[in-house]
């Protein structure tokens, strides 16, 4: 099935990425900005609202230095139970996702300090959680997921290194063509060789999540 060739930015500001470069560009944050006619922007905030669009509209989103901001677990509007908005934020990912879609997720993670500096930074991301929402029983069944990915790619990461998903797309072409692909993949063999120090040192603490959604197709 061929997916839509519109992409999501979550938290995008006055700079949305699209790492698949693809045709469509949309995107969600929490503060007004002004609108362009090649982009579809909506204001909502995540950690309590919904992402404001149709079930299955979105080949692709992503979600750079974003997802650490989205609360675990909050309380009810009437104060006597718990939410927990995180779960829902992928929920949601999963939803307006189409079958075979991609959620591509840039983070800080531990245990590296970058992770805990911001006060903001209220989601702390492992090399583990994303267990909680792939495979054919993920964990966060218990707290309400009702979705499934399968991990394509959880690994770490530079963020210069990881602008774009698909080196092969149009704007990550213009970005990181020749010597300049070369000598990024260069540099994170070199730090898988040197270790998790040497990852801190050059700002190579970031987790890189590339999901898929694995949801029944639609009927034609």
């Amino acid at each position: 099935m061929r997916l839509p060739d519109r992409h999501l930015d979550l938290g995008c500001g006055k700079f949305p990425r699209n790492p698949y470069g693809r045709g469509q560009l949309a995107g969600v944050d929490i503060r007004p900005l002004p609108a362009a006619p090649d982009f579809d922007y909506r204001t909502a905030n995540l950690s309590l609202e919904p992402i404001p669009h149709a079930d299955s509209s979105f080949g692709s989103i992503s979600a750079y230095d974003f997802i650490e901001h989205v609360p675990r677990i909050l309380a009810t509007a009437d104060g006597t139970g718990t939410r927990f908005p995180f779960v829902e934020l992928m929920q949601e990912v999963w939803r307006v996702l189409a079958p075979g879609g991609r959620f591509y997720a840039l983070t800080p993670a531990y245990p590296y300090a970058a992770a805990f500096a911001d006060p903001t930074h209220v989601n702390i991301i492992t090399e583990q959680t994303h267990e909680y929402f792939c495979g054919a029983a993920p964990l966060a069944r218990m707290y309400g997921f009702g979705g499934r990915f399968d991990a394509l790619r959880v690994q770490w990461t530079h963020p210069g290194d990881a602008y774009g998903a698909d080196p092969g797309a149009p704007e990550n072409r213009a970005r990181r063509t020749g010597l300049r692909l070369l000598a990024s993949r260069l540099r994170a063999a070199s730090r898988r060789l040197r270790g998790k120090g040497a990852q801190e040192r050059d700002g190579s603490v970031y987790l890189l999540w590339e999901l898929e959604a694995v949801k029944d197709a639609p009927a034609r």
